[in-house]
């Protein structure tokens, strides 16, 4: 099994604070919540595909309710979506690439995470692309909106892309950070061409 240096906190953290500000944002675009509900759909984004991996994996309590750092960094990205909404919505372009970044970097945790814990290769395919998802699927629910993994959007493939890449780079021997490198870097890639091409997986034709 690899072994990850603390860094990977770090990036797991930033994660979680890219996913907050996001969540807080669609909260604010889609729904007319106080602030308690901004806050709380901030962290249920951030936190929510964490949260579905530990569970599964048996990692209980999960980590984000052991490592106070979580909570506090999901409720904050919650409450500065919050505070700076309108002047968040108009650099929507960094508020985009800081979504991209948060979905490679849980990717490759989650999938981390999953391998460190003795799963197969595809299992933590699986749990990296849960980890990235999950947590905007909790929030399109809880907001009656058709959660984007669902929608025809470049969004789940990325996450699933770089969950591949890492365990495809594990299970070859690559050292973890470099490992980690290349699997976030190739779901960034995707995910950010997706969005300046307007690419879409397939779908029926209606």
């Amino acid at each position: 099994m690899p072994s990850f240096p603390p860094l990977f906190v770090v990036l797991d953290l930033c994660g979680v604070l890219a996913f907050a500000v996001n969540g807080a944002l669609t909260a604010l675009r889609l729904t007319r919540l106080d602030v308690v509900g901004v806050v709380t759909l901030a962290m249920f984004t951030a936190l929510g595909g964490g949260m579905v991996r530990d569970i599964v994996l048996g990692d209980l309590p999960p980590a984000s309710f052991l490592d106070w750092r979580y909570l506090a960094v999901a409720a904050t990205g919650g409450l500065v979506a919050f505070v700076f909404g309108r002047h968040l919505e108009r650099v929507s372009g960094p508020i985009t690439v800081l979504d991209a970044a948060g979905l490679s970097l849980f990717a490759v945790v989650g999938a981390a995470k999953a391998l460190e814990f003795g799963t197969g290769p595809v299992q933590a395919v699986i749990l990296g692309t849960v980890t990235a998802v999950g947590g905007g699927t909790l929030r399109d629910v809880l907001i009656r909106e058709v959660p984007t993994v669902l929608a025809s959007d470049l969004y789940a493939i990325p996450a699933m892309l770089g969950a591949s890449l890492l365990v495809a780079c594990a299970a070859l021997g690559v050292p973890a950070l470099a490992a980690a490198g290349v699997a976030a870097l190739g779901c960034f890639t995707l995910r950010m061409v997706g969005v300046r091409f307007n690419l879409h997986a397939p779908a029926p034709r209606r």
